[in-house]
């Protein structure tokens, strides 16, 4: 498994960008926003990546950073979601709006993705959200256990950004020491970008 790559930036065009590592240049299809964070060519750059295999061949999937990539691979668990749809809706919206998306059930705005139709996205939010539920039943006990207390997320913002950062893949146990110590009075947006901020500098 190719976990990431670090190297130059040698090319980049719409959907795609070609990192060299000691002089091998290899291909990464991805996201706008990964596009938009890596810069210009000929700096030096590192993508986490993703390798889809098909029978018809061999695809290299690159991300400026973990979140991206735990939501492609996200959806790419998502019946009739792969990886080119994958990566269009995350070039149409950041990590944190698709994770907001998924948490408040809001497959319409999915559907402004082109190719991604009402069926797909309602089939996308419901997955998605299944998921989260059964990680957040399953990690309660042991997030109160090592933090010192539950979070009470019930219908609240707090509990919104839990939900929404358990869509790009982190656990309960994580998550809820954090927003412990944030303020409760913050939106759900910031939160989680506060939360992500943190657990960036660790």
């Amino acid at each position: 498994m190719i976990y990431s790559l670090r190297g130059k930036l040698v090319h980049k065009e719409l959907g795609l960008a070609v990192v060299e590592c000691n002089g091998v240049g290899y291909g990464c299809r991805t996201s706008y926003n990964t596009l938009v964070k890596l810069g210009e060519t000929g700096g030096e750059v590192m993508v986490y990546t993703h390798l889809a295999v098909r029978e018809d061949g061999v695809e290299l999937f690159g991300f400026a950073d973990m979140q991206e990539l735990n939501c492609f691979r996200q959806l790419i668990s998502v019946s009739g979601v792969g990886p080119k749809a994958a990566t269009a809706i995350l070039s149409d919206m950041t990590t944190e709006q698709f994770a907001l998306t998924v948490a408040s059930g809001d497959s319409k705005s999915l559907t402004r993705t082109k190719g991604i139709g009402t069926k797909t996205a309602q089939r996308i939010v419901l997955e998605l959200k299944d998921k989260i539920s059964s990680e957040s039943v399953s990690g309660t006990s042991a997030s109160s256990d090592c933090s010192g207390g539950a979070v009470n997320t019930g219908g609240s913002a707090v509990g919104e950004a839990m939900e929404a950062l358990m869509v790009l893949g982190y656990s309960q146990g994580e998550i809820a020491p954090i927003l412990r110590k944030l303020d409760p009075d913050l939106d759900t947006q910031e939160l989680i970008k506060e939360t992500l901020r943190i657990m960036a500098s660790k």
